[in-house]
């Protein structure tokens, strides 16, 4: 758009350069003014965030928020998805601005943005509160079902989201094994045949939460020869993403969360794909750190809120953690100057597990569909209802 608009002013110059309302000029100026706008982005005409609700038009137009500026990905996939779609409007908004205009939309994508009571109580015309994935817990599901909406996630074995998060779990592993921060050094110093890495063959991984990111995992670990330990609340006898006899396949050894600090103590690394909820917060713990074997390797890609920063940052300084491989951390965006950050045994990566291709353009038409189905009064498919 930006390009036309550039293309067309240039013509514009040549032709009568003295006018400076020449038509192109203005709608170049339009262009810059929506790229460039610090308040968010919509897929359809430039208008104010805080004056689309009456845009004129005798037409119904759905309206999709994405909540904060994060995850660009979920929004731009999103957006382009729907752009033959003049009656779906797409916005993103930074989350301080959200309880503003969270009454003009429909369909609510909700990232990292809180929904309590209160916020979800502006939502007044709202139908659906979605994750760009599976995390759901920073909304207020009773709450949510009290004002009469649906919430829904897109379930990770369904669009790659899950194969996604068990690959960045083996990166984090193999960077971990490597000593990924030494050879770093090692390249700036001009060093060549250190450090001394592990490898991941011979080794027994602890995957703790064995849901869709453990079965994906596990079935990546199986070609590098390592034994499998998994722990899952229950272990049913038809599993919904993986037959009982291929789970059987996968583990070595299966537990429920009562051998979970048996299995700590017998692993060279845990692996933490567990949902955050009110039992798993905190759930890696003093108790659980101190159970893993010393110098083993502790890899998070659940939930930053699933391991006790205190216990472990306090095993990683005394040697007993022999390292710690993050994509999700306490506080997001988190702190790079943190003091876990300095050590040279910690490995972070952005929150960027699920953030592929693959994950994100598949997940993008799940959300395109679902405005699409909201909008046409059809059924929605693919997602998870948890209300």
């Amino acid at each position: 758009m930006v390009g036309a608009a550039a293309s067309n002013l240039r013509r514009a110059l040549l032709t009568n350069p003295a006018n400076p309302a020449h038509p192109a000029l203005l709608r170049l100026t339009a262009s810059l003014r929506l790229f460039f706008d610090p308040r968010g982005y919509s897929k359809m005409a430039g208008e104010p965030l805080d004056n689309r609700s009456g845009s004129g038009s005798s037409k119904p137009v759905t309206r999709v928020l994405f909540c904060g500026l994060q995850f660009p990905a979920s929004h731009n996939y999103t957006i382009e998805y729907l752009q033959k779609f003049p009656f779906i409007q797409v916005d993103v908004v930074p989350l301080e601005k959200v309880p503003q205009v969270i009454h003009h939309y429909h369909l609510c994508v909700v990232k990292m943005c809180r929904f309590d009571s209160a916020l979800i109580a502006k939502a007044s015309q709202m139908k659906l509160l979605m994750q760009f994935g599976v995390g759901l817990e920073g909304v207020d599901i009773h709450a949510a079902t009290e004002n009469k909406i649906k919430v829904a996630r897109i379930p990770g074995s369904t669009t790659g989201n899950s194969v996604s998060c068990a690959e960045m779990s083996i990166y984090l592993m193999l960077g971990l094994l490597r000593r990924q921060k030494e050879m770093e050094i090692a390249v700036k110093q001009r060093a060549l045949g250190e450090p001394t890495g592990e490898t991941l063959f011979g080794k027994t991984v602890f995957i703790l939460g064995f849901g869709a990111i453990g079965i994906d995992l596990a079935k990546r670990l199986r070609p590098f020869g390592v034994k499998i330990l998994a722990t899952k609340r229950k272990w049913p006898s038809d599993d919904s993403c993986c037959s009982n006899d291929e789970i059987g396949g996968l583990v070595d050894k299966k537990g429920t969360p009562e051998n979970m600090y048996e299995f700590a103590g017998e692993a060279d690394i845990v692996v933490a794909c567990l949902s955050l909820n009110k039992e798993t917060a905190g759930v890696v713990d003093a108790k659980f750190v101190s159970s893993m074997k010393k110098g083993s390797l502790l890899v998070n890609i659940a939930r930053g809120g699933i391991l006790d920063y205190n216990a472990v940052y306090q095993h990683l300084e005394t040697g007993h953690l022999g390292g710690l491989g993050i994509d999700v951390a306490w506080f997001e965006p988190f702190d790079p100057d943190d003091p876990i950050l300095k050590l040279p045994n910690v490995l972070i990566t952005p929150h960027v597990g699920g953030v592929t291709e693959c994950s994100y353009r598949a997940m993008a038409k799940v959300v395109g569909d679902c405005a699409l189905q909201l909008h046409e009064g059809k059924p929605f498919t693919v997602i998870e209802f948890v209300n």
